[in-house]
């Protein structure tokens, strides 16, 4: 099992990284907004430049670690223990689209609470601080929030009798997912108003990381933009390139202040 799941987790990298690093050059030869913006007559970067890349670096690579050693061993568990044995209807094709389906409503409840709980959102703030959205910040999130997240997942595996096959393709397509709508990566305006019918894209994504709390509590899709207009919480605010990204109220931080963050006494 052991060796079946590095196998699976190096088959997972070099999908997702392949597809980090051709978003992340695409938006830097067609970037929706620009990280220099002028303050006083001089163009400062908004973000921190090569700071903010190694920051959201150094917390992805804390998950690097974490999803090999827990988050993958936790859902092979709990895929080998559901609670019924599927019919045949929820197999195949067919059971594949029903979970990934089943899989991302869920876990657009999970988002939802992630901004709704106060404990898991101690967490999931960090993820927001970030100060610029590129395909980096769709790697930006904290090891808390992470461990979290397999726990509830695994909770739904065994519950749903999710195969551990489908776990993994979904997660991938999480991934991917995640880098495409945290791209600066500027789309023809039709073609990304006829993604965002089905699929969430930037101009969707962007507004919930406005730093304006009504705007950062609403768009809580991941993979598809049907379940925010189903469950009333689409913003109608418009994605503006010069739109202040962040936490209201809230500072960025060093590294490891933002590793310490969820643990100390909110201010």
């Amino acid at each position: 099992m052991a060796d079946f799941i590095q196998d699976l987790a190096a088959w997972k990298a070099y999908l997702v990284f392949g597809w980090l690093v051709l978003f992340f050059g695409l938006e830097r030869l067609r970037p929706a907004a620009k990280e220099d913006r002028l303050r006083q007559g001089r163009a400062q970067p908004v973000a921190g430049g090569w700071d903010r890349l190694g920051r959201n670096g150094g917390l992805w690579l804390c998950n690097v670690g974490l999803s090999l050693a827990v988050v993958l061993p936790i859902s092979a568990w709990a895929a080998a223990h559901p609670l019924f044995e599927r019919p045949a209807l929820l197999t195949g094709w067919t059971g594949l689209v029903f979970d990934i389906l089943l899989l991302d409503f869920l876990i657009y409840w999970w988002h939802r609470a992630n901004h709704e709980v106060g404990f898991l959102w101690r967490f999931h703030e960090v993820h927001h601080l970030d100060r610029f959205l590129d395909t980096t910040s769709a790697l930006r999130f904290h090891f808390g929030e992470v461990l979290l997240s397999a726990l509830a997942r695994a909770v739904v595996i065994v519950v749903f009798a999710v195969p551990f096959a489908t776990v993994v393709v979904f997660e991938v397509l999480i991934l991917l997912a995640a880098i495409f709508h945290h791209s600066n990566l500027r789309l023809p305006r039709r073609l990304e108003a006829g993604l965002g019918r089905v699929f969430i894209t930037p101009a969707i994504h962007w507004v919930h990381h406005h730093a304006r709390r009504r705007d950062t509590d609403s768009n809580y899709g991941t993979i598809f933009s049907f379940w925010d207009p189903l469950f009333g919480s689409r913003s109608p605010t418009p994605r503006d390139p010069e739109m202040e990204i962040g936490v209201e109220g809230r500072r960025e931080g060093p590294l490891l202040g933002l590793l310490y963050r969820p643990f100390s006494p909110r201010r």
